[in-house]
């Protein structure tokens, strides 16, 4: 079967093309079509299911170029997918409104449907709490969110935290002072920071106090008033951390709490305060539960690949639990 699509000007196909073609490549494998063009024409053959899939994954890329988007490997693989699902009716989502303008003026946006509700709930909600994979941009977002709310001064301020080590906070195991012991520590949203910003604004603003970078230890006994509040790699926190940083919560302000629960380094015998957190709040007005899946993995296309294989491996090996087995530990 063949199908014609006819796109309005060159420069549209050209950009869903990619470079060397490598775009279309990638939906010939995908679907087991050929595609080939004449001018403004494309003509796709294949069995009636694959053609239909390739062209409504073309026809997507076409409407994204028109509006402006960039055509990356990310977005046609993603568009592949939601075509293969039947989503292709979300592809309108995907064009969306620019987060943040970083420092060297690249805009900032959400790159799958996954990371546009996440934004959204971060806009509409007083507490967001973002859980995913490593890629999924919850991190990056969450503070690009918060520049944009201080730079229209809807908040005074940006406070980052995150727990400074894996599981308790030993600070005092490395060399330096304070600064030095939980620099490397929150080093991503440092570097976060700086894209958005520039280094030389980012230290304006936190030598006036209007940004302030910390370990989760530090927000004890404090009230957080107007200010835009993002707790890092929370799946290491304890219940107990947790709590206590909820708690924080000033009038004016927002809370984005971001992790992977599939990465806690926790002590065996202690339960995140993510894992916990997503259990007690779940149905609380004015927060928002987003959970973001391999699908929404922004970096190397790999990344996606591994986290994909480390879910199916999981799921095959989780042993059956017994119900109602409970085993205490006894003094020798």
């Amino acid at each position: 079967m063949d199908r014609l699509i006819n796109a309005e000007r060159i420069e549209q196909l050209i950009d869903v093309f990619g470079s060397f073609d490598e775009n279309i490549l990638r939906i010939e494998q995908a679907f087991g079509v050929h595609i080939a063009n004449r001018g403004v024409e494309l003509k796709i053959s294949g069995d009636e299911e694959s053609t239909d899939k390739a062209a409504r994954t073309v026809q997507a890329l076409m409407q994204l170029a028109a509006k402006g988007e960039t055509i990356d490997e990310q977005k046609v693989r993603y568009l592949i997918t939601l075509v293969s699902e039947g989503n292709d009716d979300q592809v309108q989502e995907m064009s969306r409104d620019v987060v943040c303008i970083t420092a060297k003026g690249k805009p900032i946006k959400a790159k799958t449907v996954g990371q546009q509700k996440y934004m959204k709930a971060i806009l509409k909600n007083t507490v967001t709490i973002g859980v995913g994979p490593a890629g999924t941009g919850k991190t990056y977002l969450a503070v690009a969110a918060a520049v944009a709310a201080f730079r229209s001064r809807e908040v005074d301020r940006i406070i980052l935290t995150r727990p400074a080590v894996e599981a308790g906070e030993r600070l005092g195991f490395l060399p330096g002072d304070l600064q030095d012991k939980v620099d490397p520590y929150l080093r991503p949203l440092y570097d976060a920071l700086f894209d958005m910003l520039g280094a030389e604004t980012y230290q304006k603003y936190l030598e006036r106090g209007s940004i302030e970078v910390a370990p989760l230890a530090y927000m004890r006994g404090r009230t957080l008033d107007s200010s835009f509040i993002i707790l890092d790699e929370a799946q290491n926190t304890t219940r107990e951390q947790m709590k206590m940083f909820l708690t924080r919560l000033g009038f004016g302000s927002k809370i984005v709490i971001t992790g992977d629960i599939t990465q806690i380094d926790l002590p065996a015998d202690k339960t995140s305060g993510l894992k916990d957190a997503i259990r007690v709040l779940e149905n609380v007005e004015d927060i928002a539960i987003c959970r973001l899946s391999a699908a929404d993995v922004v970096r190397h296309a790999l990344v996606q690949r591994i986290v994909a294989a480390y879910d199916s491996y999981e799921k095959r090996h989780e042993g059956p639990k017994a119900p109602g087995k409970t085993f205490r530990r006894t003094k020798p």
